[in-house]
Parts: C-alpha cells; structure tokens; sequence
C-alpha cells in the first residue's frame, strides 16, 4: 500500500509546475489585458480632452462616438483583471498597488465613479466644445480618484 502511494505522489509531482504555469499566465493575461483597457480610454480621453483644449477642432460626431466608447468600456468588468499576484512588485509590468486587494470594495466603488461619470456622456458633448469640459473634468476626475489611491506613480 505504501509502495501505491508513493508512486501516486511522484506521478503528481509533475503537475504541480503547470499550476504555477497557469497561475503565472493568468496573471501575464490579466495584465495585459488592463494595458490594453487602459490604452483604449486613453486615446479616447485624448479625444475629448482634446477638442476641449481647443488643441483639435471641436467634432460632434467624434466627440459623442468617443464619449460613447468610453460609456461602453465602463461595462466591462475591470475589477476582474486585478488578479491575485498581479500587484506592482509582484508581477513585471504591473502599476497596481497591493492596496487594491486589501480594500477592493473601496476600489469597485472608485470604478463605480468611472461607471457614472460616463454615463450619458454621448449626449453631453453634443452642442459644441464648451460642453466638452464639464465632461472630461468628471471623467477625469473618476481616474484621478483611482490613480491617487491604486496607481503606482512613475
């Protein structure tokens, strides 16, 4: 019998190392796909920051369509892709502070802001740049809001 579970045990040996392969991936993944979230309100906060400094010619059109990409990012689950050991010192790459998982409700509430301040952002650019700055200033200020807290500087 004894003999039967050591030969179990050396058989599962094995298995151990793609657990830890898996959970490396997982976070590799996890990380990428924030850059990846993140690059995409950026060049859409551009936009609108933009046409709101007057630094772009004001455009309905591509104001509302950013402001509406914006809107739709904010459906996503982003608190999902903060993944444990996916934490600035942790993982490379990575501008996470620990204090996410330590206070997570706190940080589900800061992408809340976010969430809302998006809202109805499509409509609100509409009627010629000086709308523009009331929006980028909400929605700036909801990243803000999270960057001060979670966001490694540097």
């Amino acid at each position: 019998m004894r003999l039967i579970l050591t030969a179990a045990s050396f058989a599962l040996l094995p298995l151990f190392p793609l657990t830890a392969i898996a959970d490396d991936e997982l976070v590799e993944n996890a990380i990428e796909a924030r850059h990846g979230y993140y690059k995409m309100l950026a060049l859409n906060m551009a936009t609108l920051a933009g046409m709101a400094k007057g630094d772009v010619a004001y455009d309905e059109a591509a104001a509302s369509q950013a402001a509406a990409n914006i809107a739709a990012l904010t459906h996503y689950d982003l608190p999902s892709l903060f993944v444990e050991g996916s934490a600035s010192g942790q993982a490379e790459d990575s501008a996470a502070k620990p204090e996410i998982w330590t206070d997570m409700d706190d940080f589900k509430a800061k992408f809340q802001g976010l969430v809302e301040a998006a809202a109805g952002a499509p409509e609100a650019v509409k009627g010629g740049q000086d709308q523009l700055g009331p929006v980028v200033g909400k929605l700036g200020g909801a990243c803000k809001a999270c960057h001060d807290s979670y966001r490694v500087k540097g």
